[in-house]
């Protein structure tokens, strides 16, 4: 049993097999989620965090439904206007989440932006995606806004 032993030892060395160090795979995912986290805007006009209970995460498309239907009944307020049809196309890529939103840059502020791609990476991190993930929202009508790649600043610096 020794010589057996001392045989796929000498076998793996002899053929270059060595141990490896620590690889670092990026961060885990955080596990089941109440609900989806939705950014709004609170009255000193920052970005401000509200867990809208849904039982599960969901999919980036669907935070941003719920994120365009409003903040509900808290004191927080959006900076997008609403609208009737609240449904969001989603295309992911290695390194760009692009959205297709149901409104025009008009319809938006800056602030209004930040809300959109603040909930959209808040999804994918919390999915177990990379926070160094940018984002790009695309309007209804062309605008230079679309072009730009985005994060949030609340995600990337760990706020």
């Amino acid at each position: 049993m020794k010589r057996a032993w001392l045989a796929v030892v000498l076998l793996l060395v002899g053929c270059g097999v060595r141990p490896s160090g620590v690889v670092d795979g990026g961060d885990p995912p955080t596990g089941v989620a109440p609900g989806v986290t939705l950014y709004f805007v609170n009255a000193r006009g920052e970005l401000e965090p509200q867990l809208r209970e849904t039982s599960r995460l969901g999919s980036i498309s669907e935070a941003l439904s719920l994120l365009l239907t409003g903040p509900g009944t808290s004191s927080l307020h959006s900076e997008i206007a609403d609208t009737p049809a609240p449904r969001v196309t989603v295309v992911t890529s290695s390194q760009v989440i692009r959205l297709v939103l149901p409104l025009t840059v008009q319809e938006v502020t800056p602030l209004g932006i930040d809300q959109i791609v603040c909930t959209a990476l808040g999804v994918h991190v919390q999915s177990g995606g990379a926070r160094t993930m940018k984002v790009q929202a695309r309007f209804t009508q062309p605008a230079a806004e679309s072009d730009v790649e985005r994060t949030c600043p609340l995600i990337t610096t760990g706020g």
